[in-house]
């Protein structure tokens, strides 16, 4: 099988400039849109875009704002949430997946904060999915997570946005949490772990009632051993989508002996992820207008 390595340049709205890095085989049978984990650069998962575009799938890999070829860095001059995300940024790319071959069914998803967003982007268009594929990806609601974590989290999600409003950005690299990010994505990200709603502030959209619109089938996976996306966090995000068909499965030594535990070493051998993702059942596609 011949497989591309296309890199599509896209730009948002207010300017913001990035590549959309595919890998595409000769005869797909559907596309993918992949949103990374938070501060994770795109190129990370081009081993996961290889083993995907193996079973038919073509794969699209998102640029976060901030991360890799993104034009932007965040400082105490620039700043960004979710709005930029999901109202600038992931409908850009996926306009220039419409403009690559229409034809095929498209499918959005995503590894952790990836999957969260993926999630409120369906919302958005929910006519635009043939379906959803969840990776390491849950609601942080504090409430989802067993004890004693659970007790420690709240106080977690008032600190954090307390310092990168004190520091004007969130230093994730220091504090082996994510990367550099913005003090708006961070705000954001935090109000949902202490009240389990998802918003982006300055966005008059309503994120969970777009959720429940989603009528695509979800895929979600569960790494062994992924404290930072337990069960319940991910049926938690699952449940905002009422309507959709889903399926949570575990990556246990059992059923993915190949799949390394944990949240992100998946990413070093997604061979057995790809599979899974590949074999789900995507609806009948209906493109938006």
């Amino acid at each position: 099988m011949t497989v591309a390595a296309p890199e599509l340049s896209v730009a948002a709205a207010d300017g913001h400039r990035w590549i959309l890095i595919g890998r595409r085989p000769d005869a797909p049978r559907a596309r993918l849109l992949w949103l990374p984990a938070l501060g994770v650069g795109a190129r990370h998962y081009l081993p996961f875009a290889e083993a995907l575009a193996a079973h038919g799938i073509a794969t699209y890999l998102h640029e976060w704002r901030g991360n890799g070829s993104s034009s932007l860095r965040p400082s105490r001059e620039v700043d960004w949430g979710y709005r930029e995300i999901l109202a600038l940024d992931l409908p850009a790319s996926l306009q220039a997946l419409r403009a690559d071959d229409a034809s095929l069914p498209l499918v959005i998803g995503g590894h952790s904060l990836g999957g969260q967003l993926a999630c409120c982007f369906a919302g958005q268009h929910p006519e635009a999915f043939a379906g959803l594929w969840l990776i390491a990806a849950g609601t942080p609601y504090w409430r989802t997570f067993p004890p004693p974590r659970r007790w420690l989290l709240p106080l977690l999600f008032r600190f954090l946005p307390w310092l990168a409003r004190r520091q004007g950005v969130l230093p994730g690299r220091r504090l082996g949490f994510g990367g550099t990010e913005a003090r708006g994505l961070i705000a954001d990200w935090a109000r949902v772990g202490l009240c389990n709603r998802y918003a982006a502030a300055g966005l008059e959209a309503d994120l969970e009632a777009g959720m429940r619109r989603v009528r695509a089938p979800v895929t979600g996976l569960l790494p062994a051993h992924d404290w930072l996306a337990p069960r319940a966090s991910m049926q938690a995000l699952v449940d905002k989508l009422p309507d959709a068909p889903a399926r949570i499965l575990d990556l246990d030594e059992a059923t993915a002996p190949l799949t390394p535990a944990g949240h992100f070493a998946w990413m070093k051998q997604p061979e057995e992820v790809a599979r899974a993702f590949a074999a789900s059942d995507l609806k009948k596609f209906s493109p938006e207008c």
